[in-house]
This record gives structure tokens, C-alpha cells and sequence, in this order.
């Protein structure tokens, strides 16, 4: 399980160390593709594999559907972790999620996400000061 909130810099190859809790569950390699919210996802393979199933098995009629599909699938790459325990992310998705050379890695159960420094910090100081109607919204759906 990935958990915690981990701050590390990209160097200038763009390659950013992954954080030792998470390592021995990448084994050596991961899945790196465009989030959500202007973040990067990371996954094991093996929850990779199990994404991808989920997002097969939904309708291709549906333009949504269609759309997260090639959001995930379209960006996605598989990246190595090198002896140091960088993972190697490519120029595409450093433009994409607005990486400059502080970062934050967060755990988030299956996968972590990989933040510019400032836009986690926006991201989180909003969520923490909405964390009351989130609650509530959560309430009613029995969370």
C-alpha cells in the first residue's frame, strides 16, 4: 500500500527518486501516465493490469469512456528504477503535470502521484479547506 507525502527534486535528466517505502512494491519498474487534477499516476504492474481490464471492459459508445481510456492508455509508459531508485520521467509528462525541479510524491493506496511542489500545495491547501463538505458528501454516500 502506498501511503505518506514524500518531497524530492527532479534532476536536470528528469529523473526523480522514488521514495524507499515504495520501492520494494515497484520491484523494478512501474507504469507512469497522466492523472487527474495536474498530476502524474504511478502504478506496480500489477495494479496497471487490473486499471486496464476496468477500463476495457467499459463502453466504447460512450465518448467518456473513450476519453479517459486514451487520457490513461495514450501517455502511459513503462519506466525502469534505476540502482539510486530514480524512475526516469519522460519530457511529455513533466509538461504535463507542470514539473519543475521540486516535486511531491503522495501514497495513495494502489498507486502514488508525482506533483509540482506548488500545485500540490494549492491542490491540498483547497481540499483541506473544503474537508467539511467533502466529509458531508461522503456521509451521504455512506463513506
Amino acid at each position: 500500500m502506498f501511503i505518506g507525502e514524500f518531497q524530492h527534486n527532479i534532476d536536470v535528466k528528469g529523473r526523480v527518486a522514488v521514495p524507499a517505502k515504495f520501492r520494494q512494491q515497484l520491484g523494478t519498474g512501474a507504469i507512469i501516465t497522466r492523472g487527474l487534477d495536474g498530476c502524474l499516476f504511478v502504478y506496480t504492474a500489477k495494479e496497471w493490469e487490473l486499471l486496464a481490464e476496468k477500463i476495457k471492459s467499459m463502453s466504447l459508445l460512450k465518448s467518456d469512456a473513450r476519453a479517459f481510456a486514451r487520457l490513461m492508455f495514450a501517455g502511459a509508459v513503462d519506466v525502469d528504477i534505476d540502482s539510486q531508485g530514480r524512475i526516469l520521467v519522460p519530457e511529455y509528462l513533466r509538461k504535463y503535470a507542470n514539473l519543475n525541479k521540486e516535486t511531491f510524491i503522495t501514497g495513495l493506496f494502489n498507486r502514488f502521484e508525482i506533483w509540482d511542489k506548488e500545485n500540490w500545495k494549492k491542490y491540498k491547501s483547497k481540499t483541506e479547506s473544503s474537508s467539511d463538505d467533502i466529509a458531508e458528501k461522503l456521509g451521504e454516500l455512506g463513506i
